[in-house]
């Protein structure tokens, strides 16, 4: 019987991004600011991180809708969201 030789579990494998992350460096009213508040500072952040994009995704698949993920906000995923549907029928 052939064994699995991949010893981390796919839900890990999935969340790997976060361990690098540069969010992981700060605390998370940086990322799910006060309403009305700015989201600039965590949009320049998520862009210098390498695994903004792994985030993004996770967001858009977990239907995240507080705060900034993949240095996007509500809204602007929302918007993508939308976007991604009407393309994709």
């Amino acid at each position: 019987m052939p064994m699995n030789t991949c010893t981390v579990p796919m839900a890990d494998r999935a969340l790997s991004w976060q361990e690098n992350a540069l969010c992981a460096q700060v605390g998370p009213d940086f990322f799910f600011p006060a309403p009305g508040s700015s989201t600039r500072e965590a949009k320049e952040l998520c862009g210098a991180c390498e695994g903004r994009t792994a985030c993004l995704e996770y967001a858009l698949a977990n239907d995240e809708r507080f705060g900034v993920w993949g240095g996007l906000s509500e809204e602007e995923r929302s918007m993508l969201r939308r976007n991604r549907i009407q393309r994709h029928g």
